[in-house]
């Protein structure tokens, strides 16, 4: 069995020679003790606005930083998130069709919350961006990837929207509320955006 020195306990001097009491635990204790101390944070992405898609990729860059397992279930309008930005020949019916042209294509294409003024919102929003060098959605999601955040597109939503799999960018699971709510269970932060 392996282990590991966790802690010096105490020392003490006697015939001027140090004793030192040092704590042995087994390393697959200490790795189960970290498991448990391990935090989950879950955001439900239900919203299809460009600040409030930036807010939620903000709080899961920042909770994945200080070592949270951290899952982004994108839901309804907060899919268009994970759409590709160029149009992928796909079959779809003409409901499908429509439902695809009316919505943005990829974060970058998303409107705000509020102050859209007819497209110039965004526009302003992600000049003032530029200026304080905040970064777009597109490399928060890339970043969020590759911080292993798990994003999960709602398969029900994905269906219902007419959604085919080629649409979505890659790196994304595909999965039930019932998977939302098994790692939601976990959570020690539940957010809905």
């Amino acid at each position: 069995m392996q282990y590991e020195v966790l802690t010096l306990l105490s020392q003490s001097n006697l015939n001027k020679q140090r004793f030192f009491l040092i704590k042995y635990i087994p390393i697959r204790v200490r790795e189960e003790e970290e498991q448990m101390e391990k935090k989950k944070t879950t955001i439900v992405l239900f919203s299809g606005d460009y600040d409030k898609v930036m807010a939620a990729y903000i709080i899961a860059n920042g909770a994945a930083a200080y070592d949270h397992e951290v899952t982004i279930f994108h839901t309804f309008w907060g899919l268009n998130a994970l759409r590709k930005d160029e149009p992928i020949q796909v079959n779809k019916s003409f409901i499908e069709k429509m439902f695809g042209k009316m919505m943005p294509r990829g974060p970058e294409k998303m409107g705000l919350s509020k102050m859209n003024m007819a497209g110039m919102g965004p526009k302003m929003i992600k000049d003032i961006m530029k200026k304080h060098n905040t970064m777009p959605v597109s490399d928060l999601i890339e970043m969020a990837k590759e911080q292993d955040v798990k994003l999960v597109a709602c398969q029900m939503t994905v269906d219902l929207l007419g959604f085919k799999q080629d649409e979505i960018i890659d790196g994304v699971e595909f999965a039930g509320v019932a998977a939302y709510l098994a790692d939601a269970e976990d959570g020690n932060v539940n957010l809905f955006i």
